[in-house]
């Protein structure tokens, strides 16, 4: 086995050198995916890869969305000869003091895709509770099992192989549709699962880039389409430009 970690970020210079400073303890390289991002935060990136040398930035020149930050971010780390990704949000809302227990569980199951099932405190809007309580019944109908607890928590470590081989044959919603819709995928092509309880907060003056009208009806649609079995293929997705080559 040999991971990574990932972060997909757009604009969120306030909170990324905290969470890097964080991570630095498990003494693992980290991919950052900038998504586009605006000129503070791009400094700020610039003064992270500068201060941390197991930090690598990739970058995209416009903003393209949540999920093809992510497909960046497996293949970026595949072509560097990376096994899992342990992906973890910018914002600061998960508990970084969680990595090493993604990368037990990998070890012991390296096919597994590994999923944090989040323990909410009082800082959890109501509405995002009930959302994702919604979410997770679907999620059950579409796969016909239990397995997933939470398909919208984006703490998670993905195994590569079969979820690069998945992205070759399938084209997914490039934004915040890709998370439920990868699950859900995968766990249909027989990719085992095993759920992490980990702690998940929402910081006060956090920055999220979720539009509660826009990709709750993106969300609804991969529901949609998954079930009725629709074609799907992603239009007008621009091609990356990275700070490094691959």
């Amino acid at each position: 086995m040999n991971p990574c970690l990932a972060i997909p970020l757009y604009d969120h210079g306030e909170t990324i050198a905290n969470v890097v400073e964080s991570l630095a303890k498990w003494d693992l390289p980290c991919l950052i995916v900038d998504d586009g991002s605006g000129e503070p935060t791009r400094l700020q990136l610039e003064r992270i890869e500068a201060r941390h040398p197991w930090v690598e930035v990739v970058r995209h020149p416009h903003n393209r969305g949540r999920g093809a930050a992510l497909r960046t971010a497996y293949e970026c780390a595949a072509a560097r000869g990376r096994t899992h990704v342990v992906q973890i949000d910018a914002d600061g809302q998960h508990d970084s003091a969680d990595v090493p227990r993604f990368l037990e569980v990998a070890k012991a199951q390296p096919g597994a895709l590994i999923l944090g099932a989040p323990i909410f405190d009082e800082s959890a809007p109501r509405y995002r509770l009930y959302g994702r309580k919604l979410s997770q019944v679907i999620v059950r109908l579409e796969t016909r099992s239990n397995v997933v607890r939470d398909p919208l928590c984006g703490f998670r470590c993905i195994p590569l192989v079969p979820t690069l081989s998945l992205l070759e044959r399938v084209s997914t919603g490039d934004r915040m549709d890709f998370d439920p819709e990868l699950i859900i995928r995968l766990v249909r092509s027989g990719v085992p699962v095993v759920n992490i309880p980990t702690k998940v907060r929402y910081p006060e003056g956090g920055v999220s880039h979720f539009h509660m009208v826009a990709d709750n009806l993106r969300i609804a649609w991969v529901y949609v389409r998954l079930a009725l079995g629709f074609p799907w293929r992603t239009v007008g997705a621009a091609p990356t430009t990275r700070r490094r080559e691959q």
